[in-house]
């Protein structure tokens, strides 16, 4: 019998084709019919037909990536930023601790007894100390232990507040404060353009580390040559750099971060310690320029 032929004989009905073994016959040779037809090529395609009822649902090829290099991008964003809080928030730490340090200084008169007993000498050791603590946390952060960074960043800190205690022998109470709130609303200020904005400060880094060296030089200068109104003119003009370089270390802590996140939690929090150094060190500068700018000598 072909297939689309009746089992019928002379158009009576015959029971021998409503056997079992007939009808398992007849099942097996569809199948195989259709399993040989043109239908059958649907199943070689990139994607399969399941019915609604059975759960399945169509995808196009690649979604599945795609969303998890999405989900991927957005962790790495999220931990991106709160790297950065932790630097702002390790920086923030730095200057509690310099202020603090300070105030304690003038209080107990632990500022005026070192300067007595040591004199110009004790001044230039302080220095020499920050000086080398800064550059060994600069060429070693990344060799030592995060802890150890740490450390080192705070006591750097510390000695920077025992150092700033002269300037409640200069200046007044008023006058430091306000120069305190100004710097602090100035350093925000700067931060958030730099963090926001589309402006590439990095490419203006070796224009500022010029900028700084002549700074310094000009200043040492000015010491032992003192001009009238100079003083003024290179306060204002260093206060212009530590505003740029505010803006160039927010950026360079961004790219600092996302260039060493994949070497572990570890180095990031290493690196951590330098950036906040960095920005510690902006916000220290522009106060000292911000203060004598438009403070009152006591």
């Amino acid at each position: 019998m072909t297939f689309g032929q009746q089992p019928r004989n002379n158009g009576q009905y015959n029971p021998q084709y409503n056997t079992p073994d007939y009808n398992a016959a007849q099942q097996a040779g569809y199948g195989q019919q259709y399993a040989q037809a043109d239908y059958g090529q649907y199943g070689q395609q990139n994607y399969q037909y399941a019915p609604q009822n059975a759960g399945y649902q169509y995808a196009p090829a690649g979604s599945g990536t795609a969303a998890m290099d999405t989900t991927m991008a957005y962790n790495y964003e999220q931990a991106r930023r709160v790297s950065v809080t932790k630097v702002y928030g390790e920086m923030t730490i730095g200057l509690i601790v310099t202020a603090v340090v300070a105030v304690l200084g003038q209080i107990t008169g632990a500022y005026y007894s070192f300067l007595m007993a040591t004199g110009m000498v004790g001044l230039v050791g302080l220095c020499i100390a920050q000086v080398a603590l800064a550059v060994v946390l600069g060429m070693r952060v990344t060799k030592m232990k995060s802890s150890t960074a740490r450390v080192m960043f705070y006591v750097y800190a510390a000695l920077m507040g025992f150092t700033l205690s002269s300037i409640f022998m200069v200046y007044d109470l008023g006058s430091i404060g306000i120069a305190l709130g100004i710097t602090a609303a100035f350093f925000f200020a700067l931060t958030m353009f730099g963090l926001t904005t589309k402006f590439n400060m990095l490419k203006a880094g070796p224009i500022l580390m010029v900028a700084l060296l002549v700074l310094i030089v000009s200043q040492l200068v000015l010491m032992f040559l003192p001009v009238d109104g100079m003083t003024r003119i290179v306060c204002a003009i260093g206060l212009v750099i530590f505003a740029g370089m505010t803006i160039y270390d927010a950026q360079s802590t961004r790219a600092l971060l996302t260039e060493y996140e994949s070497h572990g939690p570890e180095m990031v929090k290493k690196v951590s310690i330098l950036c906040a150094l960095n920005l510690y060190l902006d916000f220290v500068n522009m106060f000292l320029y911000i203060l004598q700018l438009l403070g009152s000598r006591d």
